[in-house]
């Protein structure tokens, strides 16, 4: 395999020309799934809605095309029915506000995504169950007291909060919330259950859920992502070696069982069987995630964190990505939502093509993110 430099060079012109084709059909709405080579288009309070406006600003980051940027601040603005409405918000405003309105803020100082951000910060902080110390999931009723893993990938945009306010609550509730990801969700192998169930009133631990794994006790690919990734930003944000050790704990599990190919399938324990879902949305998640670990550990270990996120990034690129497809709108091909529901199974996502720019950056030595 080549040097980083070399290939990642090339990838990255291919990005930048397939993320200006994509501008042009997306514009500022908010794709999710690529079907027949086409990306379908959500509702305003759709959870990945962040990830499209993220992906350009990522680009316009080193092109300064100002197609990306009109883009990505309209898709922004896109959201705000659903801020104003409340009852819409959910736990994963952090996807949302944080790769829309903080990376406005971020790269241009716009005064409005700084109050948008900070609205919706305030909104998860609201979500925050101080009995069980964690922050709440969805809002259907019956689901008072779950906590999922994914919600490591919002508590960035508290850590934020705090840091533009300067109001320690934000950070405080953050953190309460990843000790409990630490005790309650991560086993000792680095793995991690989706659903855990508290009692909302008194926030003991009731039972773990298998959610979109396999079964409670099984190995979901795309959370293990989300505690390599999550824990590692909460690491920076703090400074709290629990939280790498976790990290590490994580990215190891992840590369004990990911295949050769890089492309994992949709959890780690699953019985193998013809037409599973696979995701490589988990892979590149990971690696941008063992990237970001890779600035918070000795020089010897982030040697072994980047080797390791190159070369599925690399394995990624040379089998999985569209970017030599005309006729394929997304990325990153081959990802699964949910495969326990039979919904959306092995098809480009746009949090996938997200999460490998991302990381594609990364390893062309960009270090500051949106999260």
């Amino acid at each position: 395999m080549s040097n980083a430099a070399g290939w990642t060079d090339e990838v990255w012109t291919k990005i930048i020309n397939k993320v200006e084709v994509m501008c042009k059909s997306i514009g500022s709405e908010f794709p999710y799934i690529s079907c027949e080579g086409k990306y379908n288009r959500e509702e305003a309070d759709w959870w990945t809605n962040g990830f499209w406006p993220g992906l350009l600003w990522l680009v316009y980051r080193e092109t300064n095309e100002e197609g990306l940027k009109e883009a990505a601040a309209q898709a922004e603005a896109g959201m705000d029915c659903v801020l104003s409405d409340y009852y819409p918000l959910h736990h994963d405003v952090g996807f949302m506000w944080s790769l829309s309105s903080v990376a406005q803020y971020k790269l241009l100082g716009s005064e409005l995504s700084k109050r948008r951000a900070m609205t919706a910060a305030s909104h998860l902080v609201g979500r925050y169950n101080a009995m069980g110390q964690f922050i709440r999931a969805w809002n259907h009723p019956e689901r008072v007291g779950w906590a999922i893993i994914d919600c490591m990938m919002n508590l960035p945009l508290l850590y934020w909060a705090s840091q533009e306010s300067g109001d320690p609550r934000f950070r405080h509730v953050a953190a309460m919330h990843a000790n409990t990801t630490l005790r309650e969700f991560l086993r000792p192998d680095g793995s991690s259950h989706h659903i855990v169930c508290f009692d909302p009133e008194t926030g003991e631990r009731r039972e773990a859920l298998g959610g979109q794994g396999y079964s409670p006790d099984s190995a979901w690919s795309r959370g293990t992502a989300w505690t390599i990734y999550g824990m590692a930003l909460s690491a920076r944000y703090t400074g709290d070696v629990r939280y790498v050790d976790a990290a590490k704990r994580a990215a190891h599990f992840f590369l004990a069982n990911v295949p050769e190919d890089g492309l994992p399938p949709y959890d780690f324990r699953a019985p193998w069987q013809e037409g599973m879902g696979m995701d490589s949305s988990a892979t590149a998640c990971a690696a941008s995630g063992m990237l970001e670990l890779s600035l918070l550990v000795s020089e010897c270990e982030a040697a072994l964190y980047r080797s390791a996120a190159e070369k599925l990034l690399h394995r990624l690129n040379e089998r999985y990505t569209a970017l030599d497809d005309p006729n394929e709108e997304a990325i990153l091909r081959m990802g699964t939502a949910n495969y326990p529901r039979n919904i959306h199974i092995n098809v480009p996502m746009i949090y996938g093509d997200f999460f490998f720019v991302e990381a594609i950056c990364k390893l062309r030595g960009v270090r500051d993110t949106f999260w």
